[in-house]
């Protein structure tokens, strides 16, 4: 078993994208990526062995710096991270049977990545603005002060309730300020659920190439004006993970 290889595929391309020859698979040491075609169509994929273990930090990266620096020169389908197949005939099974779905899908991406902005509140000023909206929340605030944890317990309760639907409601409102700074210049935009308790924002968005200084500037602009408050991040150019996989065109 230790000596039986398959293959893992990382994503769908159009035929005639060729994989770059620095380009470097997932395993130790990093697999030789390849491209297998049928029609339209072609699959990057590298040699596993069976027995090697998935999931890796390092095989997390591999994969996504092969499939964010295709989406950049061509569109790109991502396969569900783990994929790994007998061999060429099942890589070629699965282009015949989804080659128009995926062909179409293919074309809806040309010339687009996807863009991802999070944001994260700083503490303390988000509190304060939270109290100063909420003369409830602030008596509370104001009879634990200096109490010990046991003996205000209930009230710390509450007050941590109050917070947590205030932060809540705050997050909802600040992403549709973001959506709508931005929405003159995505093509689609879809929300990703919060990371941590102090997300401000966290959202995805596919960008036409053409348009992604205007995109970066309109976010500079709206981190600049909001920097007191919001840590803001832009990551990317990314394949489109948020909006269309292979495995999901191939149900």
């Amino acid at each position: 078993m230790a000596d039986e290889t398959g293959l893992f595929v990382y994503g769908i391309v159009p035929s005639d994208v060729e994989p770059t020859p620095d380009a470097a698979g997932i395993g130790d040491p990093p697999g030789e990526v390849a491209a297998i075609r049928h029609g339209e169509l072609a699959a990057l994929v590298s040699e596993v062995g069976l027995a090697e273990p998935l999931g890796r930090p390092a095989d997390l990266r591999a994969y996504q710096e092969l499939l964010d620096g295709t989406a950049v020169v061509a569109p790109v389908l991502p396969v569900r991270f783990g994929t790994v197949v007998t061999g060429p005939d099942a890589v070629t099974e699965l282009l015949g049977n989804h080659h128009d779905g995926f062909v179409a899908a293919l074309d809806g991406f040309e010339d687009r990545v996807e863009y991802v902005v999070h944001g994260r509140y700083h503490e303390e000023p988000l509190v304060e603005e939270l109290l100063a909206a909420a003369p409830q929340a602030a008596e509370l605030a104001r009879q634990v002060h200096g109490q010990p944890e046991a003996a205000s317990r209930q009230q710390r309760l509450r007050l941590g309730e109050m917070l947590s639907q205030a932060v809540e409601l705050r997050r909802e409102a600040e992403n549709r300020h973001v959506l709508d700074a931005v929405a003159p210049l995505v093509v689609e935009s879809t929300a990703r659920p919060p990371s941590n308790e102090l997300d401000a924002v966290n959202l995805a968005f596919l960008v036409d190439s053409a348009r992604v200084d205007e995109f970066v500037d309109v976010l500079e602009e709206y981190a600049g004006r909001h920097r007191d408050l919001i840590r803001m991040r832009l990551l990317g150019p990314h394949a489109p993970y948020d909006f269309v996989a292979a495995h999901q065109l191939a149900g």
